[in-house]
Parts: structure tokens; C-alpha cells; sequence
């Protein structure tokens, strides 16, 4: 994973770098990679097209196949579950999977338009973006379940204290509830610091067939699944319930063979604090409108029952789009493996959960020690 914040780089020099260390930190070289698969989210960010082909080069990986994958901010995993889907189905042993966007270089304000690309036509032309979606959602939780304020502004607070210990983090500094709630109104009643940033960066994972791995410095894929929802907002039965983290939940937990209980640690999509509390409950983790109490008892912090974004989340890791989904896979790697450092946690199981647009789809990810 390169540090997510400001770069100068261009999107095809982060996915170059994201690649080069992990080719260089795996047991296998660039010429024993078969598959390459760039994830992009669709966005307009940087107008660089035909990226995947590029990137072989960069890499030195040629004559591997390669191909782009784009399913909006849930690209990333998407992207790892092509390389999964090429080794188990046979078609190679080696393959290689990089996220990254380049943002900053765009205003708040463009970039959360092409964001909000991704809603219905329907919705987008009344003036719907992905916040006001998160402010609506946000605000009938609370009420429906009789939720505090404070507990949307614990989940930052207590990412923000996870990113400090995370050298590659875009925000590695602390804040408190008061910063939170006297922070600039976005869509009430979320504010400011309940958002993550606009980061450039990238991630990459290197997967392989067992039989191509030697030592234990490796971490095993025990099952890895996706599931959509609906399109247009509105025609979900429940506000508060994203259908598809469920279904890719329930998907991986019954391919992995494990059950909510068996999961030490989550890093879960928080592109915005409410998006933590859904897929805690989504997942299984919690039950309906009760994800709140975990994170108001201290339950989901570093030292807690079950620790939830020890790499600081989107919102304090950062949030370069495509890189996502990869770099979530990349913390659970270096804490299922013991190279977290001071973030480090004991824990042998490990699940993460890459949403796209307003819980458009999902993709479940659950990873397991040697």
C-alpha cells in the first residue's frame, strides 16, 4: 500500500509503486504472474485510459493477461475477486490484483459530483448526491432507534486514534466528540468529520495457489463473495438496512465455512460514519439498531471485544477510491501476519466489507491466518 493523502504522482505511477513493493515483498517474482487486474472506479478522475495494459509494462509482469475492473468504490474488492475467481477456477496459479485513484487534484465539489455519478438518473436530477443520501440515512436511524448523536461521532474519533498509529495514513491525528459536532454542517446531521477525505493512492495484493506458496507468511482466502441491491435509493424497503452487505455476508460466511462470531477483526466501508454502524449490522456482528452500543462501550476499538478499522478506515486511512477495497485486504494481511506494528491486535480471522455507492453492492472478504 503507498501512503494515502496529496500526491504528485500520476494514477499510473501509484499503481506502478502499490505493485512494484508487493511483487517485491511476495515469494514470487513479476514473471510468475499470469493474471493482472487494475481496479478503477469509473470516475472521471484522471482521463488516462487503457491503464491495465500499461501497467504489465510498469511491472514487467508481460505476457500476462490483464484487464481493468470497475464497480464504482467497491472496485477494489472487486478486483481481488477476479484474481481469486482466475486461481480457483484454474486459470492460472499467480495473479495479481492493484487499486488506486488520483482525486485531490479536483474540487470537493467535482468530485463528489462524479461520485454521485452513480445514483438513478431518477434521483441525481433532483440534486441527490451520495452525502444527502448518508445525512437521510443518518438521520432516521438515529430516530428509529432511539440512537445518540455522540455515537456517529465516536466511530471517527475512534478511527481517527486507530490512523495515528498508521504510518500510511492520510489523517494520523486525533480528535474528540466536540470536534465532531461543531464541525461544518454537510447533510444534517451528519458534519464534517463524519466524512472521509478526498485521497490519492494506491494498494495491491499478490494471490496464489497453495501449491505455488511456501512458509507461513502468507494468509489464506477463505471466502470472498458479492451481491447488489437496489439501484434507486427509494425503492428500498428499509433506509436503514443495506441489502447487499447482508446477502454478500451471508454469501461468504456460508463459503468460508465461518459463522459472525468467529471474526476477530473487521475493516469495514465508513466512508461516512453511518456506513459503520449498517454494515456492523448487515454483517451480523450486531443486531439491527443495536451497532451503536458497541461502538459507545468501547467494543469495536483496537483493544476492544471486536476491532473494527484498525488501519484508521476510509475515514482517517484515507478514501482513493479504486485502492479501497484492496488496501482494507492489505491491513487484515499485515495483522493476521504480525506486521501491524503499533496497531498490531491478536486475532486469527479477519473480514472486510467494500461497498459500492450507497450500498449499490458489496463484496465480503473473510482472510485467515496459516
Amino acid at each position: 500500500m503507498t501512503p494515502f493523502g496529496r500526491r504528485d504522482a500520476s494514477l499510473l505511477e501509484l499503481l506502478a509503486e502499490a505493485g512494484e513493493n508487493c511483487l517485491a515483498d511476495g515469494p514470487v517474482g513479476a514473471d510468475a504472474v499470469d493474471h493482472l487486474f487494475v481496479a478503477r472506479s469509473g470516475g472521471a478522475y484522471e482521463g488516462q485510459s487503457g491503464l491495465a495494459g500499461a501497467l504489465t509494462s510498469e511491472l514487467g509482469v508481460r505476457p500476462a493477461h490483464a484487464a481493468a475492473i470497475e464497480q464504482t468504490s467497491a472496485s477494489g474488492a472487486a478486483a481481488v475477486y477476479e484474481a481469486w475467481k482466475a486461481i480457483a477456477s484454474g486459470a492460472c496459479e499467480v495473479a495479481l490484483a492493484v487499486g488506486g485513484e488520483r482525486m485531490t487534484h479536483l474540487s470537493t465539489a467535482t468530485a463528489t459530483d462524479i461520485v454521485s455519478g452513480i445514483t438513478h438518473p431518477a434521483e441525481y436530477k433532483h440534486g441527490i448526491t451520495i452525502p444527502s443520501f448518508a445525512g437521510l440515512t443518518a438521520r432516521r436511524y438515529l430516530e428509529r432507534y432511539d440512537a445518540p448523536r455522540t455515537a456517529l461521532a465516536e466511530v471517527a474519533v475512534k478511527n481517527h486514534a486507530h490512523g495515528v498509529a498508521n504510518p500510511k495514513a492520510h489523517f494520523r491525528r486525533e480528535i474528540d466528540v466536540a470536534t465532531v459536532l461543531e464541525s461544518p454542517v454537510v447533510a444534517d446531521p451528519l458534519r464534517l468529520y463524519d466524512f472521509c477525505p478526498i485521497s490519492d493512492g494506491s494498494a495491491a495484493l499478490l494471490l496464489a495457489a497453495e501449491s505455488a506458496l511456501e512458509g507461513d507468511d502468507h494468509v489464506r482466502v477463505d471466502g470472498i463473495a458479492g451481491a447488489t441491491g437496489t439501484h434507486v435509493v427509494h425503492e428500498r424497503d428499509d433506509l436503514t438496512a443495506m441489502s447487499a452487505v447482508v446477502d454478500a455476508g451471508r454469501r461468504v460466511y456460508n463459503r468460508a465455512g465461518r459463522r459472525p462470531e468467529d471474526i476477530d477483526l473487521l475493516e469495514v466501508h465508513d466512508m461516512f460514519t453511518i456506513l459503520e454502524l449498517l454494515q456492523l449490522e448487515g454483517l451480523g456482528v450486531a443486531d439491527r439498531g443495536e451497532s451503536w452500543q458497541l461502538v459507545e462501550r468501547g467494543a469495536t476499538e483496537r483493544d476492544g471485544e471486536l476491532p473494527v478499522n484498525t488501519s484508521g478506515g476510509l475515514k482517517s486511512k484515507g478514501h482513493p477510491i479504486a485502492a479501497s477495497g484492496v488496501a482494507q485486504l492489505v491491513e487484515l494481511y499485515d495483522q493476521l501476519t504480525g506486521r501491524a506494528g503499533d496497531r498490531q491486535i491478536d486475532g486469527d480471522v479477519g473480514m472486510a466489507c467494500n461497498v459500492g455507492g450507497f450500498g449499490n453492492c458489496a463484496i465480503a472478504t473473510i482472510l485467515s491466518a496459516p
